[in-house]
């Protein structure tokens, strides 16, 4: 069984699917590691990261997403014909051992599920509907993985902005997690609030179960030369080594490379579509330090 790892943070606009993408394109293609990468966010930009929207339209339109395997377990009843190796597309952006589950704009529906939940209270003769979701968010993604958790070295879990139920699940899955942040004072409040939540998310399941999750380290993003003297920049750094000690923020930063952005142009990874800038040579090195740590 390989490494299942989130990316997260309750703030958005901090690069957590640039980091996402581009580490897991860095382990399939630099140490011909299996991975596979779980899009959990319904604006899909891990999705068409790695794939045309062309292309994810096709697949959206033969079902091929996250959302067939989300409503296959809200209704159970429902009759499968795709199973999770159906939907999963292999080789993305034509790299052997990276492949994707596309995300979806319409992930699921809150009614349905709390429907469904309501249901299982009733049918259980169960007063505490907090138990049967916490029960049901603890184990909703472990099901979707669970036919394929072997096959993998990594499987990199893109989870959205906030704290939703996608995003508790991943958590709750998920061995470690790394937390990508701009160097900005508001990052720290971000990385907090995620900490406490996790926290929080353990004591709510550690009656039925033990979530084992840990911080694998935080990662600053978008990190401009010109700050380095900055007084805020100093500022987020000792605030966040105060909080969490040097061991757990990455030495290497990724740095403001335009590379980055035109990457999304290509539907690939920096390291794929400019593997000489700076930025690529970032998410290399920080690739290394991830399996160090490791």
């Amino acid at each position: 069984m390989g490494y299942v790892i989130a990316t997260a943070n309750m703030k958005g606009g901090v690069g957590k699917t640039t980091l996402s993408v581009n580490l897991a394109t860095c382990l399939a293609k630099n140490y011909g590691k299996r991975v596979l990468v779980l899009d959990l966010d319904s604006q899909i930009s891990a999705t068409l990261s790695l794939m045309s929207p062309v292309d994810f339209a096709k697949y959206r339109k033969q079902r091929k997403t996250l959302r067939y395997l989300i409503d296959a377990i809200i209704t159970p009843n429902l009759r499968l014909k795709l199973t999770i190796q159906d939907i999963i597309q292999s080789q993305v952006c034509n790299l052997p051992g990276l492949d994707l589950i596309p995300g979806d704009i319409d992930l699921y529906d809150e009614f349905v599920v709390s429907e469904m939940l309501h249901q299982q209270a009733v049918n259980l003769g169960e007063n505490n509907f907090e138990a049967i979701w916490n029960r049901f968010e603890r184990v909703l993604l472990g099901k979707v993985l669970e036919p394929i958790r072997d096959d993998y070295d990594f499987i990199i879990l893109d989870c959205a902005p906030g704290y939703n139920l996608l995003t508790r699940s991943a958590l709750a899955t998920s061995n470690y997690y790394i937390l990508p942040a701009k160097p900005e004072p508001l990052s720290v409040v971000g990385i907090q609030l995620l900490e406490r939540r996790i926290a929080k998310l353990k004591e709510s399941h550690e009656q039925e179960a033990n979530i084992d999750i840990k911080m694998l380290g935080i990662v600053f993003t978008m990190s401009n030369a010109n700050l380095l003297t900055g007084r805020y920049y100093k500022q987020v750094m000792q605030r966040v080594q105060q909080d969490f000690g040097d061991g757990k923020i990455f030495p290497t930063q990724i740095p403001v490379d335009v590379n980055v952005a035109k990457a999304v142009d290509s539907f690939m990874p920096v390291v794929l579509s400019s593997p000489g800038s700076s930025g690529s040579k970032a998410f290399i090195q920080l690739t290394q330090e991830m399996l160090q740590k490791l």
